[in-house]
């Protein structure tokens, strides 16, 4: 892994010294940042990236010791370097105690801070690598992730695909479920950015009074347990991707000030006066009804036509017809493998229970499905009774009219809405077809005829597990 080193920051306030510590590690082939005063370095370790500080321990102005206690307590990571002309045991202690990782005495040979040098950098490279690797195990979704053959997920993934390859601001508006999370990562892993960071930030799980600080970081001293200066999110993600779920939760004087950093891609740390600029690609996403939120003035409108640049819509789960058993299948050879179970399939009574189910919780819902049956299933094929009755999950739509697949005729839109009502009927009454008949006010054969016709399973699990054997002594 090639991983570019920043600069040295050299800090001497004399001339000479500087223009000999710069020659000779400039001769080794690294990048080198002089300043004469404390007061200067600091300022540079503000705006620009060193990886290791090098510094005289008599300075004109502010101490090298009292520079590098400061130092070290603003940016704890970042190795400082101590050169004195007076080593004795308790400067070098002092030193040391200040946040000095190691110091050197007047006069040294150059292999002597060479070897220092080495070690840090070496030092920064396992640290960069070891922060691209944690970034590797947690990989953004892949195209191949977003599973579904239906007409609405084919054209989503050839959009994808197109809109990869540009930087636009990216809205996905969709249900809770849907996979807005999985879009967001395929988007970022098929463009030119994929080698760069790819952030995530869930709006509705970080307090509000935080949730600028962990974008935008914060000064050290800005509120109350700040007790150093943090970067944001978003200069973790320079170069990258940002992708900001349930933005629709946002508070709308943050709004205003993510509006402005999308603008030019400037923004301020909390408790700070300098402005600073990054290149991010930002994905946002919400389930939230964003024009009703945007009526009742929760949302910002001009930031809405901001974000809406590309405009993505996943279907709900109960509008995907046979992607319903699609990912079912897939979610099985899943689970089946982790566990190490021999479960092959469905059986034809769990497939119809999945498709008769609304799916108010989408993809999400369906996956945690499969995982309980998966953990419950002690034969080969995944039976009806390894599923859950679905009856508190179908509650969450009572309020709701029928639901079609957009498209359908008049006579196939009755069908899907009968499908749904008498596959409803049976989850409430654990498929009993008594039951269910006599909850519809219709007789046992007529609910078989209308089974029949809508191509639903009129021999249940349940049926036939209740079935009499045949009598004897008769």
């Amino acid at each position: 892994m090639n991983i570019e080193l920043p600069a040295v920051l050299v800090v001497d306030d004399e001339r000479n010294m500087r223009l000999s510590l710069e020659a000779a590690l400039t001769a080794e082939g690294y990048q080198v940042r002089a300043v004469e005063s404390a007061e200067g370095a600091l300022k540079v370790l503000e705006q620009e990236k060193c990886f290791m500080v090098i510094t005289d321990a008599r300075l004109g102005g502010l101490s090298g010791y009292d520079f590098v206690r400061e130092a070290h307590q603003r940016w704890p990571d970042l190795p400082l370097l101590m050169i004195t002309a007076y080593a004795t045991p308790k400067l070098a202690v002092e030193a040391i105690k200040a946040g000095a990782m190691d110091y050197l005495a007047k006069p040294f040979a150059p292999e002597e801070l060479l070897l220092a040098v080495a070690r840090c950098a070496e030092r920064y490279r396992l640290v960069e690598e070891n922060k691209a690797l944690r970034h590797r195990a947690h990989e953004p979704a892949r195209l191949e992730q977003i599973i579904g053959e239906c007409p609405a997920m084919v054209e989503l993934r050839r959009l994808i695909q197109t809109v990869a390859q540009s930087n636009a601001t990216v809205l996905i508006l969709g249900e809770s479920g849907t996979g807005k999370e999985l879009i967001a990562g395929a988007l970022h892993s098929l463009s030119p950015r994929r080698e760069k960071n790819y952030v995530r930030i869930n709006c509705a799980a970080i307090p509000e009074t935080l949730l600028e600080s962990e974008l935008f970081g914060h000064e050290k001293g800005a509120f109350t347990g700040a007790v150093r200066t943090k970067p944001g999110r978003v200069e973790e993600a320079d170069g990258g991707t940002i992708f900001l779920d349930e933005i629709g939760d946002m508070s709308r004087p943050l709004q205003a000030k993510l509006l402005r950093f999308l603008e030019d891609g400037t923004f301020t740390r909390v408790g700070g006066n300098e402005e600073l600029r990054v290149h991010v690609r930002l994905i946002a996403a919400t389930n939230r009804d964003i024009v009703e939120a945007i009526k009742e003035h929760q949302f910002r409108e001009d930031l809405f036509h901001r974000l809406n640049v590309v405009q993505f819509r996943p279907p709900p789960l109960r509008e995907r017809g046979q992607d319903v058993l699609l990912l079912a299948e897939y979610f099985l050879k899943q689970f089946a493998l982790a566990m190490n179970k021999r479960i092959t399939g469905l059986s034809a009574a769990a497939a119809q229970k999945l498709m008769g189910h609304t799916w108010p919780g989408n993809v999400r819902e369906l996956r945690n499905v499969i995982e309980r049956a998966v953990i419950l299933e002690t034969g080969p094929v995944i039976q009806a009774a390894s599923l859950p009755d679905f009856q508190l999950e179908t509650q969450l739509r009572k309020q709701e009219g029928p639901v079609t697949t957009p498209g359908l005729s008049l006579e196939e839109a009755l069908a899907q809405y009968e499908r749904e009502l008498i596959q409803r009927a049976l989850e409430q009454n654990r498929y009993n077809l008594t039951r269910t008949s006599a909850q519809l006010k219709i007789t046992r054969h007529a609910l078989r005829y209308r089974m029949q016709r809508l191509n639903m399973a009129t021999e249940t699990e349940e049926e036939e597990t209740a079935a009499p054997g045949p009598e004897s002594g008769t």
